[in-house]
């Protein structure tokens, strides 16, 4: 089974891709953006929409094992690090930091990706 997942971002349509596929017992979430005014709160934020993408589709926090940061300015890596540390700090995901530059849009300031995959009953 093969579900795409969709938030209705309008670059989902104009870039072809989904926020999130499902198959089977692992979930694919795509480098997702957060709203605030510093890295720190936007990895926060985009960790919240994982998190909500996740419970949508049967899934928990806990279930991810692979995380990915990507920071556009390599300055502020430890914000976002910190960040994803208060979150995952005892689920210790497999982890990747990036630095890319530039976004598509100015105003990102890093974006965060998961994968998981559901735990056995």
């Amino acid at each position: 089974m093969r579900k795409l997942v969709s938030t209705g971002s309008p670059w989902e349509s104009k870039v072809g891709y989904s926020r999130a596929v499902v198959v089977g017992d692992a979930i694919f979430i795509s480098g997702t953006a957060g709203e605030g005014e510093d890295v720190y709160a936007q990895t926060r934020d985009a960790l919240a929409t994982i998190e909500k993408v996740l419970i949508e589709n049967g899934f928990a926090l806990a279930d991810v094992v692979q995380s990915r940061l990507v920071v556009a300015d390599f300055e502020h890596w430890g914000d976002a690090a910190r960040a994803h540390g208060e979150v995952y700090g005892e689920i210790r995901p497999a982890f990747s930091l990036v630095h890319a530059l530039p976004f598509v849009e100015d105003r990102i300031l890093v974006e965060v990706e998961a994968v998981a995959v559901r735990a056995s009953a």
